[in-house]
């Protein structure tokens, strides 16, 4: 059953031990906290890169502190080819989400014929905890936009179509838009 307690992302990343892994599985998300950045990008063709920039700064933090404790941050982005404008801005800041410390791979959505893939994005923590992202069909959080999953088997399985999907992937360097 999902967990009723208050979610914080911050303290679930906080808490892993050895592994933080984000399957990214929309085309497009609209959230709010990127919002400017992303407008920026469309109109000028520039994003922040600046890893100590307001933008970046707290994320590059997490990620860094994670590292530094021995966790692996992994994150991988399925994406529909050719990409959108949104996946082009993604991949546009991926610079950072590495220099911070993160593992960062593509899998272009047809190559995924044959994996078992979840519904929704997810942040899976040490295998144990999973962290489900609800958005909406417009790319904005929904009314419920987290949910905590801790149940053994439905865990392991959201755990290995991630994993399924990992060994598949491109890492980024290897990765090109199309």
């Amino acid at each position: 059953m999902p967990q009723k307690e208050p979610l914080r992302f911050d303290e679930l990343l906080a808490g892993a031990r050895h592994s933080a892994i984000h399957l990214e599985l929309r085309d497009f998300y609209a959230v709010a906290d990127e919002a400017d950045d992303y407008r920026r990008w469309r109109e000028t063709g520039e994003r922040d890169v600046d890893p100590t920039s307001a933008y970046w700064a707290p994320w590059v933090a997490m990620v860094r502190a994670a590292t530094a404790r021995g966790v692996v941050v992994r994150r991988i982005r399925i994406v529909s080819e050719p990409v959108s404008d949104y996946i082009k801005y993604e991949h546009a800041g991926t610079t950072v989400n590495a220099a911070a410390g993160e593992e960062v791979r593509w899998l272009p959505r047809h190559q995924t014929v044959g994996l078992l893939l979840p519904a929704v994005d997810g942040w899976l923590f040490d295998d144990k905890r999973l962290l489900l992202n609800h958005f909406t069909g417009e790319g904005q959080w929904a009314a419920v936009p987290m949910e905590l999953r801790m149940e053994p088997d439905f865990v392991k399985a959201y755990a290995d179509a991630t994993e399924a999907v990992w060994e598949r992937a491109v890492p980024h360097a290897e990765y090109k838009i199309r």
